[in-house]
């Protein structure tokens, strides 16, 4: 399971667990601004059950591109769904679910697993190319090309249960799981660790609970814009 610690991953564990798996949960360290994500996803491991837990360093920031690993490229603030609708935003890391999904999938090799869950989301996102349902198609074939296990016939399934689920449909679904949220970190640029409310992630979280009838516990430094 990747877990970045944040609303939609922490749903996805839940699933997995709901579901009967015994889930061991990968992080990434990739560099990112915002690792205050990186406690946040050992607590919510630890708070859903998972079998264990560990974080991989592997430093995207080298290359830079984006707004998440380059601190010379401001992450956008207070944009409207029509803006966040538009072109793929400053807060895309080139090939980052790519990169992840083959660490998970390096793991999964070396424990025996053939399920390797991400929680990834096709329609309330922010515009990046590999939340799309194409994409992991695309690497549940290349895994089956790409591993020994796939050689030998064990087929490895990438698991996305989120993909079609807007997110107060995600916040529906991982409230009944008993999805700890207040625990949870979405911020794409947090304020002495609490949420900004302002970038996209912020903002798409904070929307979510608003349509689902549930309190958002998420404690935010500063109040939504007002137009």
């Amino acid at each position: 399971m990747l877990l970045s610690g944040g609303l939609d991953s922490s749903t996805s564990l839940a699933v997995a667990r709901d579901r009967g798996f015994e889930v061991h949960c990968l992080s990434v360290d990739y560099g990112q601004r915002h690792k205050g994500e990186l406690a946040r996803a050992r607590q919510v491991a630890r708070a859903l059950g998972a079998a264990s837990h560990r974080v991989v360093k592997v430093d995207l920031s080298a290359f830079g591109g984006s707004a998440l690993t380059d601190r010379g490229i401001a992450v956008p603030k207070d944009r409207d769904e029509r803006d966040m609708a538009g072109a793929i935003p400053a807060t895309y890391v080139p090939a980052r679910n790519t990169v992840m999904l083959s660490l998970a999938l390096a793991w999964a090799e070396v424990l025996g697993a053939r399920d390797v869950f991400i929680g990834v989301n096709a329609i309330d996102y922010s515009g990046y190319p590999d939340c799309r349902p194409e994409f992991l198609r695309a690497f549940e074939r290349l895994a089956g090309l790409a591993t020994k296990a796939g050689v030998e016939g064990a087929r490895v399934r990438i698991h996305a249960p989120l993909l079609r689920l807007t997110k107060a449909g995600i916040v529906r679904l991982g409230t009944r799981l008993g999805v700890p949220y207040r625990i949870t970190l979405s911020c794409y640029d947090p304020v002495a660790g609490r949420a900004c409310g302002r970038c996209d992630a912020c903002q798409l979280r904070r929307r979510g609970f608003e349509e689902a009838g549930v309190k958002d516990p998420t404690p935010y430094a500063r109040p939504r814009a007002r137009n």
